[in-house]
């Protein structure tokens, strides 16, 4: 079949899906606005400190508008922050200790969480200080909610976790209704242990945010969804005053927590990422939609499928051949503003066990709301796709991998 009457074809599949994502973008932008003019956003907020980063007005004002677009008692939001991973590390270890169990509702973590956890016994680990560690596994991409009534059971787990995004495991991304049903089941049988949800990849993709179903906090990374592609780096914590207080002392200093943090001509940037993040992720699912049907009409397994309900701009590709899936990730790499010129090549990334092969072409090194797609090197060879600033740009993208793909 001939590429442009395919892409006439893919279009008007997914003509109903796209209004609907449009829809949901209007409600988010309405959130975000709000919170920009509640707290009064005005030029003076744009302004830096360095040093200690003593009185940043607009530190300040920034971590206001996340609490208040994401309904919760405080935030931190911060540049200090190297990544989502490092923002969930010192979620952890400034909430749990010696003794403490932490427990994943969602099966096994994300692969970056493996050191920090201590599956390989690193010495820095949650384990190495004597926080034990368990897990639930899903049952058919849902919560085993008897098995998880019956180990709350013994009120002796400190923290659950629960990764909303798949990360690399093959099941699905957990949807809203799941979050909350799962929540709603912990206080059932215990009302005292902390709940917190990765929430990489999923803002604004629904209408509302774990935090809304009964998480006492979240965390995600201003490289993805929120930044909108124009924050450079930081992370996030959004939840309960006093869980927020512990991470900042955690990140800083006991005694120093929020009030210290320079932000080195950040402000803006962060202001303007959160401000575009409803539509720059609006663009990102419209992209996900779109690959997802052009590659089911091409033979391939996409997950989600082009009309099912999203949880995250996650889209999965399953090749089930390893020269397929190198073939389309380097593709994308060709339909990348930066580096186009540049072949991606399986390599051994730190933090992963498998070797991982990953096109990001961004302004953002590592910037996965930019258009992007890697993938671990193992069976059945599932590409992850994700992000695109634009839906124009992330069209273009994908279409340039699929010819990548096609020339083999």
């Amino acid at each position: 079949m001939e590429i442009d009457k395919l892409i006439c074809e893919v279009e008007d599949d997914i003509r109903d899906e796209i209004a609907q994502v449009d829809t949901r973008c209007i409600r988010n932008s309405m959130r975000v606005l709000d919170a920009f003019q509640k707290n009064r956003i005005a030029d003076v907020h744009f302004n830096s400190t360095t040093g200690y980063g003593y009185d940043d007005i607009g530190r300040d004002t920034i971590e206001k508008v996340f609490a208040d677009i994401f309904h919760t008692e405080d935030a931190l939001v911060r540049t200090q922050f190297i990544s989502g991973t490092h923002a969930i590390t010192v979620a952890l270890f400034a909430n749990l200790r010696p003794g403490d169990t932490l427990l994943s509702i969602s099966g096994k973590p994300y692969d970056t969480l493996d050191s920090i956890i201590g599956f390989n016994d690193n010495k820095s680990s949650l384990k190495s200080y004597g926080i034990k560690y368990e897990q639930i596994d899903l049952v058919d991409d849902d919560f085993n909610i008897e098995k998880i009534k019956e180990r709350l059971s013994k009120k002796d787990v400190k923290m659950i976790e629960i990764q909303r995004s798949r990360g690399y495991a093959t099941r699905k991304s957990l949807s809203m209704d799941k979050i909350e049903r799962a929540i709603k089941a912990v206080r059932e049988v215990n009302d005292e242990v902390i709940i917190m949800v990765d929430n990489c990849y999923g803002e604004f993709v629904d209408d509302i945010e774990p935090v809304d179903v009964g998480a006492d906090f979240m965390v995600g990374s201003l490289i993805k969804n929120l930044g909108g592609g124009l924050a450079p780096n930081g992370a996030y914590i959004v939840g309960k005053k006093e869980i927020i207080e512990l991470c900042a002392e955690r990140l800083t200093a006991p005694g120093q927590g929020k009030e210290v943090g320079p932000t080195l001509g950040i402000n803006k940037n962060i202001l303007q990422g959160i401000y575009m993040a409803p539509s720059v992720v609006a663009s990102s699912i419209k992209t996900a939609i779109f690959t997802a049907r052009l590659l089911e009409k091409l033979g391939f397994e996409a997950v989600p499928k082009f009309d099912e309900k999203r949880s995250d701009i996650v889209q999965t590709i399953i090749f089930r051949n390893e020269e397929k899936l190198v073939r389309y990730v380097q593709g994308i790499q060709t339909g990348s503003a930066i580096d186009s010129e540049s072949v991606p090549m399986p390599w051994d990334m730190p933090g992963y066990t498998d070797k991982v092969i990953m096109a990001s072409g961004s302004f953002t090194q590592g910037s996965s709301i930019e258009l992007s797609c890697d993938a671990p090197i193992r069976d059945p060879y599932i590409a992850f796709q994700q992000g695109a600033l634009t839906y124009e740009y992330g069209k273009i993208g994908v279409l340039k991998a699929v010819k990548y793909l096609m020339n083999m």
